[in-house]
């Protein structure tokens, strides 16, 4: 179970999800956009799970799995991490980021358009963002890494059913917890939202630093003990 919860935790590092939430934040009525674009992913994540591991148990693909895949993803997760943080700890993303953002700015010269999802979410309709969660949230390695591992659990139906859900759940955090915020406090989240938005502009690069760290340790932590 423990290495569920760590690859929900991956799965939700998406920069789609992130783009996403940022561009509803800053249309009007976004607990209404959120909440359009949450619905959308957990029907696509919650039906496509569940088709997954209950319709392909006992298949060759999942034999096949339980030997090879877990210890696998597992390390090569956690290698690619670390290679990003020292890359971000040494400065050598820098040269990189500048040449990006000589191309960002070349494109706005261009006055090229964003991709199609973003301008549909820019009509700011609970509707579309649905429809945009509904086609970005399809399973990515991170989740069907843990569909496998839940495979191999042996849950009753209910207990799997549960499982994917609270996968999805955590996977959908950099969602939930705006939405939850507005739900609680409509007037304080705005400003709070921007003075975060600060802070990270600020203190971005240490946060990914500790934050990747972390999840790479825990990653690498679970692989090793499986191939012991």
């Amino acid at each position: 179970m423990g290495k569920i919860v760590g690859l929900a935790f991956v799965a939700a590092l998406n920069p789609a999800l992130l783009a996403a939430t940022t561009i509803m934040l800053l249309l009007p009525r976004p607990k209404r956009l959120m909440i359009g674009y949450w619905l959308g992913a957990m029907l696509t994540a919650v039906t496509l799970g569940l088709v997954i591991v209950l319709a392909l148990k006992g298949s060759s693909f999942e034999h096949s799995a339980k030997k090879n895949v877990h210890p696998t993803i597992s390390l090569a997760l956690a290698g690619i991490l670390l290679v990003v943080v020292v890359v971000l700890a040494t400065g050598l993303h820098k040269p990189i980021a500048e040449r990006r953002a000589k191309r960002k700015a070349a494109k706005r010269r261009d006055e090229q358009e964003p991709p199609r999802w973003q301008r549909e979410l820019s009509k700011g309709s609970p509707r579309v963002t649905f429809v945009v969660g509904a086609l970005l949230s399809f399973p990515g390695a991170a989740y069907l890494a843990a569909l496998d591992t839940l495979g191999k659990q042996h849950y009753a139906t209910a207990a799997t059913v549960l499982v994917v859900i609270g996968f999805c759940l955590v996977e959908l955090v950099l969602l939930e917890g705006p939405i939850i915020a507005f739900s609680i406090w409509p007037e304080q989240t705005p400003t709070a939202i921007d003075r975060a938005k600060g802070w990270a502009r600020a203190h971005g690069r240490m946060l990914a630093i500790c934050g990747l760290s972390v999840v790479a340790a825990g990653l690498a932590a679970i692989g090793i003990s499986e191939l012991v």
